[in-house]
């Protein structure tokens, strides 16, 4: 019983950082029309940004969560506004490859930088330590972790479907012409769409830096599980992104628990049981 708790916090704990980057992910994907494969640079620079704030210039972990994403998402803005808009018309092996390049290139800029070491950053002091739990100890942080995702996810609903600038996002999701028509200025919606969705992706990797080691090649692998989630939960849900990453951190959280090494194996299997069963994802609407 205690195994199947700790594996469960676990997955959940990790299916929030997965959520953070796939929702904005999945919002870029659906009103954009873009497959940004360097949404996972994003997140490894949050995780190199709280780093550096934390343990070289010796900040406050909470200052870190405010600066990083920030910082994430000037980068971001720079990105879409220099290079990624003019990909919008563009067909997909375009966007593959320049969104591709940007992620070898900004791997490679961390390990100039910060070098190609692990890197590790220690949980603020509030947060350290752990709590007990049956017969076990859990850790403080990552029970955190877990209470903030539904506070974002519930942000985010909130913002999407209570705000005017929320319901412009959802209605250029469905048509970004008509949207444009109506005098909408697509262009400086699509900037601000990929500035939140570059914010949302530095604070995963804030949150990720204490509970995950900080490598120039951590992007890599949750670009691959934030497609998955979107596939998943259908492009544009946000319920989708929240419910996908659940699922996702807890088919890999119980997986290394049956069949260690082939954890990720889970989820390729629900992603191809989406795609056959329902290819516009278990959240998504059907084409018309």
């Amino acid at each position: 019983m205690e195994t199947v708790l700790f594996q469960l916090l676990n997955g959940l704990t990790l299916g929030t950082v997965i959520f953070l980057i796939a929702v904005g992910l999945t919002i870029i994907l659906g009103v954009l029309g873009l497959l940004n494969f360097a949404h996972g640079a994003l997140y490894m620079l949050g995780a190199y940004f709280t780093f550096h704030l934390t343990r070289l210039w010796q900040w406050p972990f909470g200052w870190a969560v405010v600066v990083a994403p920030l910082a994430v998402a000037a980068v971001g803005g720079l990105m879409e506004y220099a290079f990624f808009r003019r990909l919008y018309r563009a067909s997909v092996t375009l966007q593959l490859l320049l969104t591709y390049a940007f992620l070898l290139v900004l791997n490679d800029v961390t390990r100039i930088v910060w070098g190609a070491d692990y890197r590790v950053v220690e949980p603020p002091p509030a947060l350290a330590g752990t709590v007990r739990l049956l017969h076990g100890s859990y850790p403080v942080y990552s029970l955190a972790v877990i209470a903030l995702g539904p506070v974002v996810a519930l942000a985010l609903w909130l913002f999407l479907t209570r705000t005017r600038v929320g319901r412009i996002i959802r209605a250029a999701t469905q048509d970004r012409e008509m949207t444009g028509a109506l005098g909408v200025p697509v262009p400086r919606l699509f900037t601000g769409v990929f500035i939140g969705g570059a914010w949302l992706a530095g604070l995963g990797g804030v949150l990720a830096a204490p509970i995950r080691t900080i490598t120039p090649a951590m992007g890599d692998q949750i670009i691959i599980e934030s497609f998955i989630v979107t596939v998943i939960g259908g492009l544009g849900s946000l319920p989708g992104a929240l419910a996908g990453s659940v699922l996702l951190g807890l088919l890999q959280s119980f997986g290394l628990l049956l069949i260690p090494g082939a954890e990720m194996a889970f989820g390729y299997i629900l992603m191809a049981l989406v795609l056959i069963v329902r290819p516009w994802g278990l959240w998504g609407e059907a084409p018309g």
